[in-house]
């Protein structure tokens, strides 16, 4: 079920629904992708028609953010919870693992995907990790021939937004796996190269507070979130006022 925020249809889900609706696209004939947006790239999407249409073609929208969760309570269409996009990573890992699939890894800084394999074969024993590339490529022919090649049945694609999500869109019918999924800086999460709040902070939402206060150069993004909910506000006063 959808739910939309700001015209952003989000699956309504909890994380093993989640999980169970990416077992029912790996069993299905056609190839798609998911994406993961926070409040940034639905702000960003506010304002770029063309993003809003990558994200509505999505397979899958799951809410990466505890503001997209605040927006849809505002908005008196309240998500079911967030569906963090690297604890959602994760947990198709272990699907993967269950199933025999395989996974390919592309994005991040040269060498951060195989310190991302490491600690993800550590964690999921027998983990089928079928390639890998970093996201610094200027012609993504040779990428896709090189994801081809291996066969995955899941390609994550941590490029960052908006490109992430406009390289699903652009290759959809020249990969050639199951599923696809944005998941921005998950590699560097999974690499311990950037480290990912306490587990309390998380608990309270304030996992951006974390990032904020480990890099504070993300505070020019992290200002599209109070104008983020001020769009949401107003919005709200519009259909209800």
């Amino acid at each position: 079920m959808k739910t939309e925020i700001m015209g952003v249809p989000f699956d309504n889900v909890t994380m093993d629904e989640a999980i169970s609706h990416a077992r029912e696209l790996l069993a299905g004939s056609e190839p798609c992708y998911c994406v993961t947006p926070n409040s940034e790239i639905v702000y960003e999407a506010m304002r770029n028609p063309e993003l809003l249409s990558v994200l509505r073609g999505a397979a899958m929208v799951l809410p990466d953010g505890a503001g997209v969760v605040l927006a849809s309570k505002l908005l008196k269409t309240p998500l079911k919870e967030k569906v963090a996009g690297v604890d959602f990573a994760d947990r198709l890992l272990a699907l993967l693992c269950e199933q025999g699939g395989k996974v390919y890894l592309l994005g991040s800084a040269p060498g951060i995907a195989e310190q991302a394999a490491a600690k993800m074969v550590e964690k999921h024993p027998g983990l089928q990790i079928c390639g890998m590339a970093d996201g610094y490529f200027k012609d993504a022919a040779p990428v896709i021939e090189a994801i081809n090649a291996s066969m995955p049945d899941v390609l994550f694609v941590c490029l960052g937004a908006p490109k992430q999500e406009f390289f699903m869109r652009d290759h959809l019918g020249e990969i050639h796996a199951k599923l696809m999924i944005g998941l921005g800086g998950s590699l560097d999460s999974f690499a311990g190269t950037v480290k990912r709040a306490p587990k309390w902070m998380i608990k309270l939402n304030l996992e951006w507070f974390y990032r904020l206060l480990k890099q504070p150069s993300r505070l020019g993004r992290m200002m599209r979130l109070p104008k983020f909910l001020l769009a949401v506000l107003l919005r709200k006063d519009q259909k209800h006022g």
